[in-house]
């Protein structure tokens, strides 16, 4: 029996606590391995499958309630930070928010299961005003799903389990070198396509105070809000703006001078959505079509500073 197996036979349930408590909370802590090889040790009698299934229920519960509290008082910004320390490149929640928008609360049965949508779930579900008692009922049975899920497949391949974990225990501290050479090159390929999107959204941005002269010049700037539909939902758009959601490009394209200035905003980090709105439109011929720097983020401060001068 490898050490693995054993350590899991001994502290079975407080080890997939730790594992799914820490994974839950973002970092990148393979938990659903874990739980596979709990399962095959339930199968073999060294694991309490009931014990090792409430410690993933309760551990994704604190999480979820702690993100959810969390997009409830401070919302968007939540999301924001959650994208900002995400490996994937930086439209994660923006690609993602307006699926959970579709599905509600109900999205949360199977968010686990799926990478990106399972960061933004739960703070988006208290961002929208989910309520509190729907919240924790599909939350905990999407807990007890994603948590069978693992525990199941190590039981039906309990034997293969063993077998896996035996071999990479003979192997020894090679095989310890040959997982962290693997994860070393996941995090460098993540991290060079997130460089990559950024490079190829590097376009020239417009300041506030810059789209400010322009308003007050006379020179009428079609403002654009490409925010995704919750978004505008959390957040009231610039005044005058046009939303982009509400929009078919090509119509819009057509009827519009390509003299005139184009400002593109979003709420998403590094003005990623704003950006490619805005290539979009000089692809098309709008020589000055720009994303506003900053973003909406950028807008509200700048007035906000104005007010308070």
């Amino acid at each position: 029996m490898s050490q693995l197996s054993l350590l899991i036979q001994n502290h079975g349930a407080l080890l997939v606590f730790g594992t799914v408590l820490l994974e839950q909370f973002g970092l990148p802590i393979p938990a659903f391995p874990v739980l596979v090889v709990a399962g095959a040790m339930a199968m073999q009698g060294g694991a309490s499958w009931q014990l090792c299934l409430l410690a993933v229920v309760l551990a994704c519960l604190v999480c979820d309630i702690f993100w959810f509290r969390a997009g409830r008082y401070y919302g968007k910004r939540v999301l924001r930070l959650l994208c900002r320390i995400s490996l994937s490149p930086d439209s994660c929640v923006n690609q993602t928010e307006d699926r959970f928008r579709r599905y509600g609360a109900k999205s949360l049965l199977v968010s686990k299961f799926i990478p990106g949508f399972n960061t933004i779930a739960a703070p988006m579900s208290g961002a929208l005003g989910t309520p509190p008692r729907a919240f924790l009922g599909f939350a905990a049975t999407g807990a007890l799903l994603w948590g069978g899920t693992g525990l199941a497949v190590g039981a039906i391949f309990s034997d293969s389990v063993e077998r896996v974990l035996t071999t990479l225990e003979t192997l020894g501290s090679t095989a310890l070198v040959v997982l962290g050479i693997l994860l070393g090159m996941f995090v460098l390929y993540k991290y060079i396509e997130r460089k990559r999107h950024r490079a190829n959204l590097a376009v020239p941005r417009i300041g506030v105070s810059e789209l400010r002269a322009l308003m007050d010049g006379g020179h009428d700037p079609l403002v654009i809000d490409a925010r995704s539909v919750t978004a505008q939902a959390l957040e009231s758009a610039i005044p005058g703006a046009l939303l982009y959601s509400e929009c078919e490009p090509g119509q819009l394209m057509a009827g519009l001078d390509k003299d005139r200035h184009i400002v593109v905003y979003c709420s998403c980090p590094n003005d990623v959505t704003a950006a490619q709105v805005a290539k979009a439109f000089l692809a098309n011929g709008f020589h000055r079509a720009r994303p506003l720097q900053g973003g909406l983020d950028a807008w509200r401060a700048h007035h906000g500073d104005q007010m308070a001068a």
